[in-house]
């Protein structure tokens, strides 16, 4: 069995919820804040059969898309400097682990 960590963008957690459901494949959410931007996020927990991967990773990929984001550029260097020009950044997507499980109960 397989434990898939799927972290996507506040935006995308409805799409994502609902194309796992339609696909009969069951998850926890967890709301969770990325450390760059400090922007929220969705963390999926989904056990699977190994032969299932596959198809969750394929579910994630279509329903979370990658977008463009203009943030200050003290934010993406760190300094706090008084010409700060925004800077495009790519946000969105899945950052997904997938990790064995020894055992895995629902009761």
């Amino acid at each position: 069995m397989k434990l898939v960590y799927a972290i996507v963008n506040n935006d995308d957690t409805y799409a994502v919820n609902k194309g796992l459901q339609k696909a009969g494949i069951r998850a926890t959410k967890l709301s969770s804040t990325g450390g760059f931007l400090m922007a929220g996020n969705t963390t999926f927990m989904i056990c699977c059969n190994d032969h299932e991967v596959d198809k969750v990773i394929e579910v994630l990929k279509d329903h979370s898309r990658k977008r463009k984001q203009f943030v200050p550029s003290s934010t993406v260097t760190g300094f706090d400097g008084s010409q700060s020009v925004p800077v495009e950044v790519n946000i969105g997507g899945a950052t997904i682990f997938v990790t064995d499980i020894e055992r895995f109960e629902q009761v």
